[in-house]
């Protein structure tokens, strides 16, 4: 058993290449030598969003408090708000984070294949965002 503790590991301010506004990572838990999954709490300030990417083994997100969106290519942009599971499938191009107006947490799952947890694209314009 492993027991990490609360401030054990530190808060990062989520990169300026694979978010637009203030974001902040909270990493959870790792990759083990038995698992391949890693999970973090990320906070979104209003109008914080991710770029768009893809995750090889997928994604899965827990909304925990706030409110906030989510898109996959090619499909309107939905709301979400706490207690939210989200899955994205494998390779889906997607993108996520706070509504404009209301920041939002949530914890992000993914898991590494071949030594890759996800291929970051191109920043969501201010026009994509705000459909």
């Amino acid at each position: 058993m492993q027991i990490l503790k609360n401030g054990a590991q530190p808060s990062a301010k989520g990169p300026e290449a694979w978010f637009t506004g203030d974001v902040r990572i909270d990493p959870l838990f790792g990759k083990k030598e038995a698992t391949k999954a890693a999970g973090a709490l990320v906070t979104f300030e209003p109008g914080a969003r991710t770029a768009w990417h893809t995750h090889p083994a997928g994604q899965t997100l827990i909304v925990v408090s706030g409110l906030g969106w989510v898109q996959k290519e090619g499909e309107a942009v939905q709301e979400i708000q706490p207690g939210d599971v989200i899955y994205f499938e494998p390779n889906e191009k997607h993108w996520h984070g706070a509504s404009a107006n209301k920041a939002m947490s949530h914890i992000a799952i993914q898991e590494e294949v071949n030594s890759e947890v996800v291929t970051w694209m191109e920043k969501v314009s201010d026009q994509q965002y705000q459909k």
